[in-house]
């Protein structure tokens, strides 16, 4: 039996001690997504700006506002859950994390089932607009040389996008990044160059750093996985006791 509650006694400070961790950066993030809802100004004197745009740190703020609060109330339910050995704010806890927990599965196949029906509807709404509008709309055809020329694509999906544009019968030629910035940028040349369209590039981007992105999820789902199982033990020990 002391082998039994010691390990009961351990896995209890561990949860104790896990979740007061959770609690304290839960505050942490409130506490600063409440300072940068009131003052979000200083807040960019000291970081540097960022963001020049205070209304993204504002976004910012509330989405820190959100996971602070629900890190706090996990951190909460666990830590005193654990401490008052308490069935009820056991599976409270347990609960709120398998809602987070599926949520997050949940969000993760819209997000891989969702690239290629964006990639379709992109292609249906972007792709007229530009063989409408490239050339003529002062401040469409500047976002677009402006993305092509960071990224290093060709319109969405390659220099085709551009046939038939306004740009195209003005100039005669497709835009310079089409053909890596060769002159003059024209059918034979842009074909040669094959560079690729803009949401393959920026796919390419995604998958590059999926590795991280992948490496921090897996980490938190093993985490929530870990402290389902680890409050869930102590729920049923508790009744044993």
């Amino acid at each position: 039996p002391s082998a039994k509650m010691g390990c009961f006694t351990f896995i209890k400070v561990m949860m104790i001690l896990f979740n007061l961790a959770i609690f304290l950066g839960g505050g942490t993030l409130l506490g600063v997504g409440i300072w940068v809802t009131v003052d979000g100004q200083s807040f960019l004197d000291i970081f540097g700006t960022i963001s020049s745009s205070i209304m993204q740190v504002v976004n910012v703020s509330y989405f820190l506002i959100v996971i602070g609060s629900i890190l706090l109330v996990i951190g909460f339910l666990g830590c005193y859950g654990a401490q008052k050995e308490s069935k009820c704010l056991l599976m409270m806890f347990f609960s709120v994390v398998l809602i987070i927990f599926i949520a997050e599965v949940a969000a993760a196949v819209v997000a891989l089932v969702y690239t290629g029906l964006a990639e379709t509807l992109l292609t249906a709404v972007v792709t007229p607009l530009l063989k409408e509008k490239y050339g003529k709309d002062k401040s469409l055809t500047h976002i677009w040389n402006v993305t092509m020329t960071e990224i290093h694509c060709c319109g969405l999906n390659n220099y085709t996008d551009f046939t038939s544009s306004p740009w195209l019968e003005e100039h005669g030629t497709y835009p310079e990044s089409c053909c890596n910035f060769e002159q003059p940028c024209n059918e034979t040349l842009a074909e040669k160059s094959e560079v690729q369209g803009c949401f393959h590039q920026i796919l390419e981007e995604i998958k590059t750093n999926a590795g991280v992105v992948g490496g921090v999820a897996a980490g938190i789902a093993v985490l929530e996985i870990a402290s389902m199982a680890v409050s869930m033990y102590l729920y049923c020990k508790l009744d044993e006791k």
